[in-house]
């Protein structure tokens, strides 16, 4: 199980481009037989998810999942609500949270643990302004000259 623990992890890149993250959680996920399959090939999608409170259970949304190949009739729906399974003061916690204005619940990363379960890294996150990214976009640049630099010196 180690190998496929260590070679799934799918992440969300364009989160940190657009949202500041303040906090991040970790959260299960209850999944049928072909989505995690899905999963451990490495077929899943998390730029347009988000995840809602319905009740007092927490779901994540658009959270796209390819039909497994050799799933047959029992295959699953690609962009099925997923419910998320965390503690009740975890969700409590971030219900408060949520009620700020401009804060969303986003999905970070996806990867399979090493007991073979699939957990969801969740973070609180606030948009980003436009001068924002532009000036995430110059420290990226501005790390990558560092690093050329650094190399050729060497």
């Amino acid at each position: 199980m180690s190998k496929i623990a260590a070679t799934v992890n799918i992440v969300n890149r364009k989160a940190s481009f657009n949202y500041f993250i303040s906090e991040t959680w970790e959260a299960g996920i209850v999944l049928t037989g072909t989505e995690i399959k899905a999963i451990r090939e490495g077929k899943a999608n998390l730029v347009d998810a988000y995840c809602v409170f319905k009740n007092t259970e927490l779901w994540v949304k658009n959270l796209h999942i390819s039909a497994y190949e050799k799933g047959g009739y029992t295959n699953h729906a690609p962009r099925e609500d997923r419910k998320l399974l965390l503690h009740r003061y975890q969700l409590k916690r971030i219900l408060a949270k949520l009620k700020e204005k401009g804060v969303t619940l986003i999905p970070l990363r996806l990867y399979i643990e090493e007991r073979g379960f699939a957990k969801l890294e969740l973070g609180l996150a606030r948009g980003k302004k436009l001068y924002d990214k532009r000036d995430s976009l110059k420290d990226a640049e501005a790390k990558r000259e560092l690093g050329r630099v650094m190399k050729k010196d060497f």
